[in-house]
């Protein structure tokens, strides 16, 4: 997964990751250890700025 540089830190991804591998600092930071690419961060994404490999 990657988060773009239009990511403004909505946090809707945090919300909707079911393996809470997200947090927020300003923009989106990915925990790829616990991340598992299942793309329902990207679904809630207001201005599709999480992009699934």
């Amino acid at each position: 997964m990657e988060i773009l540089n239009k990511c403004v830190g909505c946090g809707n991804c945090v919300v909707f990751c079911p393996k809470k591998a997200i947090k927020t600092y300003g923009v989106a930071i990915v925990d790829n250890d616990k991340c598992v690419n299942c793309g329902i961060c990207a679904k809630y994404c207001p201005i599709d700025a999480i992009v699934i490999d």
